[in-house]
């Protein structure tokens, strides 16, 4: 034992010598360089012209996290912009800023990661960095745990919603991903500037006392650049900012907005219990209160209180911001009396109006003013402001840019002929139609195209026999003498082509006085035509209504931004018969029709006991043209057709089907009002099955119809216009003849 305690005596020396090298050899090796900066904290210091930040720092209780290693950027106020600070302030010196100020100062200034400003208008995305198309960072100061006093009248320790949708809290497979809802700092870089092709006067909009610099932070610029510490980059800047508010506290702190904001709390928000917040906050805090998220509606473009932006990647905040452009009290106020309460009581106006009211006036993008034609709102519609005289307040907030304007959107949805059914209860069912899918109320509400609307009330379409089953969620038809039932998809198209005939573009205001003129037109869409209805003195017609032997009345109007919507006792009913008898009936109303339909109704192609014309169907556009008496005399003489409509002869039977077909255009129907030119199809084909064309020419209120050879035929107009089933019957003073 003795032996080997002094053994042990003689080695542990040795050891402590070894040992000693060692850490010598190893703090060469892993200690700090000697060339390495200092820590940002000691930076500032060692620069001279921070003091009062490095005040705050301390109060802060970031003297620590700053002194050691880490990866920041800080905006850095300088001595200057305190002095400044102080004189807005009315605060005598550093000290007289609490620590809670202090910290928000402090928060706001750091960004996470340590940037160069050639780096600060790089977008971090989620593949890689993009050059030049980022113009915001995160910083480390959010809003956290606070009291709220809801719509209801409770006040509640809540947080702010962190994602768009309602949803409460992001999740990756099922796992909550508890993010804080840091805020942004907007900054504002040449680079940038330069990529977007912005210029100064997109800065001084919203900074009209500052000058535009090559790399402005807010109000202020940047006066010393990229100021390298050990953990991180100085950026000196020339202003003092406090966290900015969001789009939801800015709106609601500022009383010329009031109303605004009201409809945003009382119709959009709620208040749901979040277990894992209220968890957390116990954990925080000691205290037991129970924890809300202030959650707005998913139907909105976004949350007016998300710092997140959309979050569909990491960094996306850098890249985008949301704007809401507001409308102030008076703007608000005129609006809801002239326009939402024009036949709705306020408090009975249902939620999708004031969902399109607020959805017209945000935009889920930064709206820079120099390319305000860029964007559009979340009703897709461009921005109908003047930046030079409807705003009147604008500010960069935390999420996005705030724009105060004096008018309201001039919205598609509130200032169209659609308008007229939108906002008025007594046409639920229309504005049902309109707004399930057919995309009628995207024709009727666009502001840039005239329209005129006939639109039948709620009562009107429940006397003829329509309904809609709330229960069952489909549509219903029973004809007012029970002939006919259709339910669901059925009744559904029945509706829409009806509706569709109340559609009619009128660029040049062609219905304005529908009660001193008459004549014919198109219905529907410039891209998908409808059918033709005539109107007479107050009066419409439709093919359906002349078979029936009535009219539709007009019961009044209501001139909207794009043209007039006029109310109806009926539906301007299509037809259900086939072409050929509405060309018997004007037979016997007009006999320069009868030497065609002698030939017409004893040719083998007509069908006498309904109709019918071989070739042609119920449902499809077509044009006839029925040349006259003298015409179908010159027809015989020329030997084009013979002169027996009754021949038995085979041949002849086949020139009087063929001449007939010949003067059958399909799947278009003409008028004179020069929206058909060109050469169309017929029903005719020619000795090898091919198809033949005739040429139509409806230019200065004529309609001519030419064959092949250059043979015209006129139409005259006293007896044209006809109306069937998705047709026009006109009558012609010459016969057209194929040549091959």
């Amino acid at each position: 034992m003795k032996r080997k305690f002094n053994y042990y005596l003689l080695i542990l020396p040795l050891l402590a010598l070894f040992a000693s090298c060692s850490r010598d050899v190893f703090d060469e090796y892993y200690g700090r360089p000697d060339y390495l900066e200092d820590p940002i904290y000691q930076r500032l210091e060692e620069l001279g012209n921070f003091k009062n930040f490095t005040v705050l720092i301390e109060k802060a209780g970031y003297k620590d996290i700053l002194s050691k290693s880490g990866y920041w950027t800080l905006f850095a106020p300088n001595d200057e912009a305190f002095t400044k600070y102080f004189q807005e302030n009315g605060i005598s010196d550093v000290s007289k800023i609490d620590d809670a100020t202090a910290s928000k100062i402090v928060k706001y200034a750091l960004v996470f990661n340590a940037f160069r400003t050639d780096q600060l208008s790089d977008y971090q995305s989620g593949t890689g960095w993009i050059i030049d198309q980022a113009f915001r960072r995160r910083t480390a100061y959010y809003d956290g745990f606070k009291y709220d006093v809801g719509f209801d009248g409770v006040r509640r320790l809540i947080v702010d919603v962190n994602r768009n949708g309602g949803l409460l809290n992001a999740t990756v497979n099922g796992v909550p991903v508890i993010d804080n809802n840091n805020k942004y700092i907007t900054y504002f870089d040449k680079e940038y500037f330069a990529a977007k092709k912005l210029n100064a006067s997109d800065y001084n909009f919203f900074y009209p006392n500052a000058t535009f610099t090559d790399f402005n932070v807010l109000g202020g610029f940047i006066k010393e650049a990229n100021i390298i510490a050990e953990n991180g980059v100085i950026q000196e800047v020339t202003e003092v900012s406090l966290p900015l508010n969001s789009i939801d506290v800015h709106l609601k702190s500022d009383p010329n907005y009031s109303i605004f904001y009201d409809i945003l709390q009382n119709n959009f928000v709620t208040y749901p219990f979040s277990s894992l917040m209220t968890n957390n906050y116990r954990n925080f805090s000691g205290n037991s209160e129970d924890v809300f998220v202030k959650t707005y509606n998913p139907n909105l473009v976004f949350s007016p209180n998300n710092e997140n932006y959309l979050k569909a990647v990491d960094n996306d905040g850098q890249n985008d911001a949301y704007t809401l452009l507001a409308p102030n009290n008076d703007a608000m106020q005129v609006f809801i009396t002239d326009v939402l309460t024009k036949h709705f009581k306020y408090e009975e106006l249902p939620q999708y109006v004031f969902q399109d009211l607020v959805n017209a006036h945000m935009v889920a993008g930064a709206v820079w003013p120099s390319l305000k034609g860029q964007y559009q709102n979340g009703l897709k519609e461009e921005l109908r402001f003047d930046f030079a005289t409807d705003v009147e307040d604008k500010k960069v907030l935390s999420n996005g840019f705030f724009i105060g304007t004096n008018k309201v959107q001039k919205s598609n949805i509130f200032f169209s002929v659609y308008t007229s059914a939108y906002l008025n209860p007594n046409y639920s069912l229309a504005v049902r139609l309109f707004n399930d899918g057919s995309g009628y109320r995207e024709i009727v509400s666009n502001i840039d195209s005239k329209f005129t609307l006939f639109l039948p009330s709620d009562s009107v379409l429940q006397a003829l026999g329509y309904s809609y089953n709330t229960i069952q969620l489909r549509w219903e038809y029973l004809s007012p003498n029970g002939a006919i039932s259709e339910t669901g998809t059925a009744a559904r198209n029945r509706l829409l082509r009806l509706f569709y005939n109340c559609i009619v573009p009128t660029p040049d205001g062609e219905l304005d006085n529908i009660a001193t003129t008459s004549g014919v037109i198109r219905t529907g869409d410039n891209e998908l035509f409808g059918e033709y209805i005539q109107w007479d003195n107050n009066k419409i017609y439709a093919a359906g209504t002349i078979v029936a032997g009535n009219a539709v009345n007009i019961l009044g109007s209501e001139r909207q931004e794009n043209g007039i919507t006029y109310f109806i006792d009926k539906f301007p009913e299509f037809s259900t018969e086939f072409q050929g008898l509405a060309i018997s009936r004007l037979a016997t109303q007009n006999a320069q029709y009868s030497s065609f339909f002698n030939y017409l109704r004893n040719s083998n192609i007509y069908r006498a006991s309904d109709g019918k014309i071989d070739g042609t169907d119920l449902g499809t556009s077509y044009t006839f043209i029925v040349p006259n008496n003298a015409a179908i005399a010159k027809a015989v003489t020329d030997g084009v057709l013979p002169a027996s409509p009754t021949t038995t002869i085979a041949g002849q039977r086949d020139l009087i089907a063929d001449f007939i077909r010949y003067h059958i255009i399909v799947a278009r129907t003409a008028s004179n009002d020069n929206l058909t030119n060109g050469l169309f199809e017929t029903l005719r084909r020619d000795s090898k099955g091919e198809k033949t064309y005739v040429n139509i020419n409806s230019e200065a209120k004529n309609l001519k119809f030419s064959d092949n050879s250059g043979t015209t035929a006129n139409f005259i107009l006293a007896s044209s216009n006809n109306l069937a089933d998705r047709s026009l019957i006109h009558l012609v003073d010459n016969y057209l003849k194929l040549t091959e």
